[in-house]
């Protein structure tokens, strides 16, 4: 009775309104929440998450080796390209915490996003291109191989692609990276797109060929 009292919200309810939120939304809630922790509790969760990127070891090493090289993420410059965006989101996905000189080059690329969308007319109201922009700044805005004035940059970018969206600017605190500002999650499930996460894999694979990873869904998924 007294744990129903203190936490009104069931578990089985939270894991399927993860399930529902979109890619962007699914990182900065994650990056919330870690923000929350103890340290002791962060290097627990640290230890679990390496055990768990271990079994996709070998399946992404060779996207892990060009995420991480700058004269390979020198070539991904086009963003009205879907491939791109694709190769550029599994790069975000896999770039190395400590590596500044690749970030570096992902952040001239993806500070020019509001010309080029002007100059293209990219619509980005909604659909499967307005999702991967938002989560390509997303993910940028809470990595910390960029430093605190990339961030700021690209937090503007960010603010801009969310007002094409129509969604509000949040100006919150930091979460996972120092300087990197929180969006709010919505209050419903986004069920409009995908996760461009792992459409942007198989993307990137499919015009690389590329071998894809194939793990079970996590094991709160079961029966939602």
């Amino acid at each position: 009775m007294v744990e129903k009292q203190r936490c009104p919200v069931q578990r089985d309810g939270v894991y399927r309104w993860f399930s529902a939120l979109s890619s962007s939304h699914r990182i900065e809630f994650l990056c919330g929440l870690l923000d929350l922790c103890i340290p002791l509790e962060l290097r627990f969760l640290g230890c679990c998450l390496e055990d768990l990127a271990r079994k996709d070891y070998h399946c992404l090493r060779d996207a892990e080796i060009r995420a991480n090289n700058p004269a390979d993420l020198a070539t991904l410059t086009n963003l009205t390209d879907e491939v791109v965006r694709s190769k550029l989101l599994v790069c975000l996905a896999l770039l190395g915490c400590d590596n500044r000189e690749a970030a570096g080059v992902l952040c001239r690329t993806l500070t020019h996003s509001d010309s080029i969308i002007n100059n293209s007319g990219l619509q980005l109201s909604e659909g499967r291109t307005g999702d991967e922009f938002l989560l390509l700044f997303t993910m940028a805005t809470n990595h910390p191989a960029f430093s605190f004035n990339q961030r700021q940059l690209l937090r503007k970018e960010l603010c801009h692609i969310q007002g094409r969206q129509g969604a509000p600017c949040s100006k919150a605190p930091a979460t996972c990276a120092k300087g990197a500002m929180r969006v709010e999650t919505p209050s419903t499930p986004n069920t409009s797109v995908g996760n461009s996460l792992a459409n942007a894999l198989h993307t990137s694979a499919h015009s690389t060929d590329e071998s894809l990873p194939k793990r079970p869904s996590g094991k709160h998924s079961k029966g939602l």
